[in-house]
């Protein structure tokens, strides 16, 4: 199937197709979503560590004046993806961190109070792993509004996953947290908002007339599902997946698939490349 970016990124879908030639011809109404670990920075295994990919902050200068808005849809704390980016001078740049509950915006984050159950979460979480006989390698990252138990650093990490997941899941449970699944990771965080209630969220507030969306992770097929909801209520859309070797949900659903995040960033400028420079733009 064509594409208006060329052969590089040739679309799986007429749907996908459909909403990428809406973005081109009408970008003043195309609102560009993506999430950060394993979509614009390379998955590593220490998440302090990662970074997001080099030529990404100025694809997304060259993309953010041209269209309506860029968003970045995390489940990291909104000020971190800024600064691992670093994304402060992208252009009217919105971060939604802890899956939509926090919001960074010209610097500045804006979110409610963290509810009882993350404490109690951070409190018990040191003794369930070690009753679960979490092996070596098994650790936990505190991210002020959740908590993440990952396995990537154990020696068999699917195996200390499924040891350590009856664990987690209780103790989220009895706190009223739910557990989102990821790669060699469990989070335990509030309910009641994920990436796709986000997405939908911030389509509406912006008046979005085309949709986009591009993700890695088990956590990003909630805002799949908005892309596909969007769909149904008129509004086209674009399911982008950056392609890994460890979670196929994704490409098995998405219109595009593109290598990692080198390829998300080439296809960020591709599309920039194809749409005019916002009025005054010097970029």
């Amino acid at each position: 199937m064509g594409s208006p970016l060329g052969d590089s990124f040739r679309l799986r879908t007429q749907q996908g197709l459909d909403g990428l030639e809406k973005i081109v011809g009408d970008p003043s109404g195309a609102l560009i979503g993506l999430d950060f670990d394993g979509t614009l920075s390379p998955i590593v295994p220490d998440p302090d560590s990662a970074r997001a990919h080099p030529a990404a902050p100025g694809a997304l200068r060259l993309l953010a004046p041209r269209v309506c808005a860029v968003v970045i849809l995390t489940g990291r704390p909104a000020a971190t993806a800024v600064e691992y980016g670093p994304f402060q001078d992208v252009p009217g740049l919105i971060v939604l961190g802890h899956y939509g509950q926090e919001r960074w915006e010209d610097g500045e984050v804006v979110a409610p109070p963290p509810p009882p159950g993350v404490q109690k979460v951070r409190e018990g979480l040191p003794d369930a792993l070690a009753r679960a006989g979490a092996p070596d390698g098994v650790w936990i990252e505190d991210k002020g509004r959740s908590l993440a138990v990952h396995t990537r650093r154990a020696a068999d990490p699917q195996a200390a996953l499924e040891r350590v997941s009856p664990a987690v899941h209780d103790l989220a449970e009895r706190a009223g947290l739910i557990v989102e699944p990821g790669r060699f990771v469990l989070e335990a965080r509030p309910a009641g908002m994920d990436k796709g209630a986000a997405l939908r969220a911030f389509a509406r507030e912006r008046s979005a007339r085309s949709v986009l969306f591009a993700g890695d992770d088990l956590g990003d097929l909630a805002a799949f599902d908005a892309i596909d909801s969007l769909r149904g209520d008129g509004i086209p859309g674009v399911k982008v997946c950056s392609g890994s070797a460890e979670v196929t949900r994704l490409a098995e659903r998405s219109d595009l698939i593109v290598d990692g995040p080198a390829g998300v960033v080439d296809f960020l400028r591709a599309l920039a490349g194809r749409l005019p420079p916002a009025s005054g733009s010097q970029v």
